[in-house]
């Protein structure tokens, strides 16, 4: 059961990321990330490990995708004319139904399933404080890479926003 579990999320992920990707509309393209998204996490969670998984949830869906949105907002990306003269349709909304249906179907399995209910911790399981040691001593170069990325992100976000605000100033004075 639980391999069948597995392929139909590894679908879904594969199929809600395809349409993420293929989207014109921005918003749409991010309603397809989060589901994919929710796959990851429950495939995460099917694999024996919950805190992934909750992670997944928490930062990809959750921060990750409000970012986008607010980036979208910022940048006042709209679809075209036509797309708001004909209103959303059942057939723009039918993909998106269809890979949730499929993710809440394999979410109800899976509280029933339990795949790490009634195990002890394993022998490999490590303290908070022997965590935050192997992360900042030897990953540390990793941590510092990632922290330069996001970095780099706030930099990017900032000179994007800022660029706006000064056509508006220059355009208006000449």
């Amino acid at each position: 059961m639980a391999t069948w579990i597995f392929y139909i999320l590894g679908a879904v992920a594969v199929i809600a990321t395809a349409m993420a990707v293929t989207r014109r509309n921005p918003v749409h393209a991010v309603i397809y990330l989060v589901n994919s998204f929710f796959a990851l996490a429950l495939i995460f969670y099917l694999l024996g490990a919950p805190l992934v998984a909750a992670w997944e949830v928490i930062i990809y869906a959750g921060a990750i995708m409000v970012l986008f949105l607010f980036i979208i907002m910022m940048l006042e990306l709209s679809p075209g004319e036509e797309a708001d003269r004909r209103g959303p349709g059942a057939l723009q909304w039918l993909p998106v139904l269809l890979l949730g249906g499929a993710l809440l179907a394999c979410t109800l399995l899976l509280l029933q399933l339990d795949p790490g209910g009634g195990q002890e911790l394993p022998q490999w399981y490590a303290s908070p404080r022997d965590f935050g040691y192997a992360l900042f001593h030897k990953y540390a170069l990793a941590v510092e890479v990632v922290s330069f990325q996001l970095l780099f992100a706030a930099v990017g976000a900032f000179y994007v926003g800022r660029a706006d605000g000064r056509k508006e100033k220059t355009g208006g004075a000449g």
